[in-house]
């Protein structure tokens, strides 16, 4: 297949770039979409653009390679007939707090249609989040209603364990000065160092200040919810929620090293109560995979752990990650809050999650947390023990804590068993 071909270069280092078309402004955190703008970010017309960065940033660079092999027109435009979200979520009043959401554009799930005049009059603008509905599956739901901790109800929950969700997916959007304030960095700061660490990628990063929006080549987030969106933002809304981040070994091939599915798990399986109690259930899947320091480096781990002196054991857990890669975690949740506040949600009653650094971030956000609810022991697997122990110690949440003696014990399996 040939290449299509290519006009000259039209480069968007600098302002002014390509004549007198102004791209819209961006005011964020303003009141409604009209007073916003709307968030240019696609390459038919580099005048017009007021973001630095491109849709689907993760994956444009296969959209690359189908434009360079001819698979895809450079200019293509969306349909979006029929396309608009299955359920309805907000406007909410935190969508004009400031500050309140800067790694996410609470409009873009409306694009289409709080933008549609813009739109007609030519300018290519795309949705940051779609909504739609769906049924689920897992083996382990039915092994719940076999053990009668979970009840098909034949509306959210039915016998052979499908379960009718709606969920949502969000592409990132940066408001740079927000990102920055939340990280407690100068924006140039913050901008330098996104320049340098993707080698260059996006000089607009160092070169155009007044660009203030980023769309950043990351994974975003899904979100599976059970019950009712529509009763979201109300103040007697009871809420269940899960906060994972994504584990492919655990989550979709069942390792045991660790105890991700058999908490995503658990976490569906509280989040299916609340529902069928009349509340909502939430489950927000973040792409972080690795604690963000991805899976080269977290298999690396993996063979130091097992093959120092002494075994596996919880004591050097945090220890050998730190000496791969440079630090423990790289997840920062000081982020993670942004979507609580675009769904309305001010109170968690029933939070499935261990974790005190994503309870800290919450709280830290003005997110009431009633409740955080333990993996039950007989879920965890024997090879992640050494993991539960050394997050124990860590500060997990927990109605126990493991004594040095224990956590100096190897309890995972060597490398070659």
């Amino acid at each position: 297949m040939s290449s299509p071909p290519f006009s000259h270069v039209v480069l968007s280092s600098h302002p002014g770039t390509g004549g007198s078309v102004h791209a819209p402004e961006i005011r964020w955190g303003a009141a409604t979409a009209a007073e916003r703008g709307p968030v240019v970010a696609t390459l038919t017309d580099p005048r017009r653009r007021n973001a630095i960065g491109t849709h689907a940033g993760a994956y444009a660079l296969y959209r690359a390679l189908a434009v360079a092999s001819g698979a895809l027109d450079r200019d293509h435009r969306p349909d979006f007939t029929d396309t608009a979200p299955a359920a309805g979520i907000g406007p909410h009043p935190q969508w004009a707090e400031p500050g309140n959401i800067v790694s996410l554009d609470p409009w873009g799930h409306l694009v289409p249609e709080v933008f549609a005049a813009q739109i007609a009059a030519g300018l290519d603008l795309r949705p940051t989040i779609a909504v739609t509905r769906a049924h689920i599956n897992m083996p382990e739901l039915k092994d719940a209603i076999v053990k009668g901790r979970l009840t098909p109800d034949g509306a959210i929950l039915h016998a052979n364990g499908d379960v009718r969700v709606t969920k949502a997916a969000i592409d990132p959007v940066w408001w740079l000065p927000g990102i920055a304030a939340r990280f407690k960095v100068r924006e140039a700061a913050l901008r330098r160092a996104l320049f340098e660490q993707t080698g260059g990628m996006f000089p607009e990063l160092v070169t155009r200040p007044d660009l203030k929006v980023f769309l950043p080549p990351i994974g975003g987030m899904t979100l599976y919810f059970f019950g009712d969106v529509a009763q979201l933002g109300r103040p007697e809304t009871r809420v269940a929620c899960r906060v994972h981040d994504e584990c492919n070994g655990s989550d979709v091939f069942g390792s045991d090293i660790c105890t991700c599915r058999p908490y995503l798990a658990h976490g569906i399986e509280v989040c299916i109560e609340m529902a069928q109690q009349g509340g909502v259930g939430l489950v927000v899947y973040n792409r972080k995979e690795g604690r963000a320091l991805g899976e080269v480096t977290k298999f690396l781990v993996y063979n130091a752990r097992k093959r120092q002196a002494g075994g596996d054991r919880a004591e050097t857990y945090f220890e050998r990650t730190e000496c791969v890669a440079g630090v423990q975690d790289m997840r920062f949740q000081e982020l993670m809050p942004d979507v609580f506040h675009w769904l309305g949600i001010t109170r968690i009653d029933r939070w499935a999650s261990m974790s005190h650094m994503k309870l800290g971030a919450l709280t830290q956000a003005g997110i009431e947390v009633v409740e955080q609810v333990a993996i039950p022991d007989d879920l965890i697997p024997s090879d992640a023990r050494v993991e539960m122990d050394a997050k124990k110690a860590a500060g997990y949440f927990s109605h126990d804590t493991p004594s040095e003696e224990e956590l100096a014990l190897p309890k995972g399996r060597g490398l070659e068993e």
